[in-house]
């Protein structure tokens, strides 16, 4: 079953950590089991990053010596770590590790998805290809018939089932007259009374634990009857249904008939909000396009959601000292006229700008075209 460490708080942690001058070792790893399912595979593979890391290392001649001892160990750090029992590949398809020794940070994350395999060294973790799958939200998985109930909950990657909902509900008869009346009302309260307490249960682990939508599955004459007694918060997450059987079905079948849903849902979120965003744009509203109007509102902390083309660079200025990030050849900061340093990729500040101040972050994957007639990035404004 593939695993899934990453969590939207984890990410924003991530994006709002201060280094105070220290650097941070971002590496990725690619466990495709498709190409990494062996041991060996997966070792070569760790030893190229690694490689790689030190290669960067070298490169990066502007570092002071503390700066670049810290890093040194940091990447035997990492070393060890790919060497030791400690690191498993069990269910990961590929795996995030940062670290930088003086901020107390040593942190791994496995990911349901494939990566590619790269190391960066900066002052602030390397959080662009994470932003998305920890964007996707929660879901849960509702699958009930006359007597069983299941919920399975997790990400679009990767669900876990819950403990069963199960009533004993007797079968019909076909005796006849007034004793088989009886006999179906019985049978239908019994119907009943597990279709509410599937609804309670379901509302209780809700409680304890929130999710963004909600699936259904089983027969449809049950759904419709399952949806009524869901309560409020359940019914306006329902975002679609699934054609599953409700008892036989395993995990991982569930899982594949979810996907296609879920990309649907994915879809139309995406489409929904690249609308807003043109409508906002064209009456001067609440939304900027552009690399410039979409990081000075990032700067200001005014965005609601982000929109990115997949694979979008773009050069530009950082200051070290507030974080501040510009689109334009500045020399000095204008928040605090500390000295700006260029950069040939500003997207993934961009994007750390708006998860620390808890904004949507959307890759335009399935309409791409939409957002590059705005530039390739923009934004929806909070005012």
């Amino acid at each position: 079953m593939q695993t899934n460490e990453l969590t939207s708080d984890l990410l924003r942690r991530l994006a709002d950590l201060h280094t105070d001058g220290a650097c941070v070792l971002s590496l990725f790893l690619n466990l495709d089991p498709s190409q990494f399912g062996t041991v060996p595979a997966r070792a070569t593979e760790a030893k190229a990053l690694i490689d790689e890391a030190e290669r960067r290392l070298r490169e990066a001649d502007r570092l002071s010596h503390d700066q670049q001892q810290s890093l040194r160990g940091d990447i035997e750090r990492a070393r060890d770590y790919l060497r030791s029992p400690a690191f498993s590949a069990e269910g990961a398809h590929g795996l995030a590790l940062f670290a930088c020794s003086p901020a107390g940070l040593f942190e791994t994350i496995k990911l349901p998805r494939p990566v590619d395999t790269l190391a960066v060294i900066d002052d602030s973790p390397w959080v662009e290809p994470l932003a998305e799958l920890a964007m996707r939200g929660s879901w849960a998985v509702l699958l009930v018939n006359r007597q069983t109930g299941r919920m399975l909950r997790g990400s679009p990657d990767r669900l876990v089932e819950l403990p069963p909902i199960e009533d004993e509900v007797h079968g019909q008869h076909d005796q006849g007259g007034w004793s088989q009346a009886r006999y179906q009302r019985s049978v239908e309260k019994e119907v009943h009374d597990h279709l509410k307490r599937t609804a309670e249960v379901a509302f209780r682990r809700f409680r304890r634990s929130p999710f963004d939508r909600l699936l259904l599955g089983g027969p449809e004459e049950i759904l419709a009857a399952m949806e009524e007694r869901l309560h409020q918060y359940l019914r306006e997450r329902v975002a679609g249904r699934l054609k599953v059987d409700v008892e036989t079905s395993t995990t991982a079948e569930v899982a594949r008939a979810a996907a296609p849903v879920i990309e649907q849902v994915d879809s139309e979120r995406e489409r929904d909000a690249l609308e807003r965003l043109a409508e906002g744009v064209n009456s001067g509203g609440r939304g900027a396009a552009g690399l410039a109007d979409t990081i000075a509102a990032l700067n200001e902390r005014r965005v609601g959601a982000l929109l990115v083309s997949e694979g979008l660079s773009a050069p530009g200025v950082v200051c070290r000292q507030c974080g501040w990030v510009g689109a334009d050849a500045l020399e000095r900061c204008p928040a605090d006229g500390g000295e700006l340093e260029q950069r040939p990729d500003v997207i993934e500040r961009a994007i750390e700008l708006a998860i620390t101040q808890s904004a949507e972050v959307l890759v335009a994957r399935h309409h791409p075209e939409a957002i590059e007639r705005h530039g390739g990035i923009g934004a929806l404004l909070r005012f």
